[in-house]
């Protein structure tokens, strides 16, 4: 009986393994992704790049980028064969203060002058399912390299007005910003500290087909 038992185990670890496998196979054989194959560029004007972050423990800050230029190669057939890169101009950011986008400017936090960019090249793409996927890649900030995990869904593709092939994305990712050396902040005379430590990176993406 029990070595009955440990055979039926076995062949339900088969028959899971195989459907697993069958699944993922199906992922990636999606015809209509296959036909999006191709390089890509990003377009600033229809795409956003911000955060959120926690501000004296109650509420949230927004702020976005807005200088910033990217690239896609996207590989509908084998997903796991997209790339992506950004590059973004510190300067650039905008928080609706102009006092407070001069402090995050500042050495107490990214220092734009020494450091003028922020940079993300992917080293690795799945489709986790439907119209989910994730990227992971290296993101430099303060001349501090350390990885980077986007969560993305895909809202899909058309052929906008003037002819360009688009495809769009919106994704998210949660960093510590003391991780990159952004480790700036004040106590608070009722406990906590004026900027949380965790960040939020916020990703709407609009990207325009290279022409042949």
């Amino acid at each position: 009986m029990a070595l009955f038992h440990r055979k039926r185990i076995a062949e339900t670890a088969d028959n899971t393994a195989t459907t697993a496998s069958a699944a993922a196979a199906a992922l990636d054989a999606d015809p209509g992704l296959a036909a999006l194959t191709g390089d890509y560029t990003i377009d600033p004007a229809h795409s956003s790049i911000g955060f959120t972050v926690r501000h004296a423990m109650v509420t949230n800050v927004r702020g976005t980028f807005g200088a910033y230029e990217g690239a896609l190669r996207l590989d509908g057939s084998e997903p796991s064969r997209s790339t992506a890169s950004l590059d973004v101009e510190i300067a650039s950011i905008d928080t609706g203060i102009a006092d407070r986008d001069g402090h995050l400017r500042s050495a107490d936090f990214f220092d734009a002058e020494s450091f003028p960019r922020m940079t993300f090249r992917s080293t690795a793409a799945e489709r986790v399912s439907g119209d989910r996927y994730r990227i992971t890649g290296d993101l430099t900030l303060r001349d501090v390299t350390k990885p980077l995990t986007i969560d993305l869904e895909f809202h899909g593709a058309a052929t906008d007005v003037y002819g360009a092939e688009r495809v769009g994305f919106e994704g998210s990712a949660e960093i510590l910003r003391s991780d990159w050396g952004l480790t700036w902040n004040a106590a608070l005379e009722t406990g906590g500290v004026m900027v949380s430590d965790k960040v939020k990176l916020l990703f709407d993406i609009s990207a325009v087909a290279a022409r042949g």
